[in-house]
């Protein structure tokens, strides 16, 4: 999957204001995003995915990028690379992560995604503070689902939906990354060299936008003293 942004993939982290985030084929960061300021601050990394993520080396993940990724629960998190994906255990602070199942294709994982866009590939998704919900992007859709009884909590929708997209660069979707913060019912998401934080409400139509949208570089200090990340 071909992304042109700055951000290919994240997800939070279950320490609290920390996230991973995968910054090019091969590499991720470990940052302490310090949510509503411009102190984030990276933790670890640059490191390569095969080296962090020891478990992941017999893996098509030891050789291709990490598309899209989001949280569980207990250390766990989903990662994406084109139609595949897998469970794992990141282990935080450790070099005790493990592959919990996977890789298998998204709809013999997720068979409600057979037939639509999402079966060949996920461009975004965060983790929802609704029981055991995500929300996943692929191109101008969203998809709410239901990862702890596996479905489709209602039907794809556009995401005009979000209404705190609408009039800026978002608001044709196609995004590189998202991840839920440690505030409640906060977001944020990345598309090229832009970011956004968004206020939402999960399962009713009222989201907002918070502060604009902006560079990363400008507003994530740390993160982009290093990106774009030359190989």
């Amino acid at each position: 999957m071909t992304k042109s942004g700055y951000i290919r993939a994240a997800f939070r982290s279950s320490r609290h204001n920390e996230a991973y985030i995968f910054i090019n084929d091969d590499k991720y960061v470990l940052l302490d995003y310090a949510p509503g300021t411009t102190n984030d601050k990276i933790l670890h990394g640059p490191s390569l995915v095969s080296d962090g993520f020891k478990s992941l080396a017999p893996t098509i993940f030891q050789s291709y990028a990490i598309d899209c990724a989001f949280d569980t629960d207990n250390n766990q998190a989903f990662i994406f690379h084109e139609n595949f994906c897998a469970l794992i255990d990141y282990a935080p602070y450790s070099c005790n992560d493990k592959l919990i199942s996977g890789p298998k294709k998204i709809a013999d994982v997720f068979p409600f995604f057979k037939g639509t866009v999402f079966e060949s590939g996920i461009d975004a998704a965060y983790r929802s503070t609704k029981g055991k919900e995500a929300y996943l992007f692929k191109g101008d859709q969203y998809a709410r689902i239901d990862y702890g009884i596996n479905r489709l909590v209602s039907s794809i929708k556009s995401i005009k939906g979000f209404s705190s997209f609408c009039g800026t660069i978002f608001e044709n979707g196609s995004f590189d990354a998202a991840f839920s913060s440690h505030k409640t019912n906060e977001v944020y998401i990345f598309k090229g060299d832009h970011y956004i934080r968004v206020g939402v409400n999960p399962g009713v139509p009222k989201d907002n936008l918070i502060g604009g949208v902006a560079r990363i570089i400008d507003n994530w200090k740390s993160l982009g003293s290093m990106i774009p990340l030359k190989n």
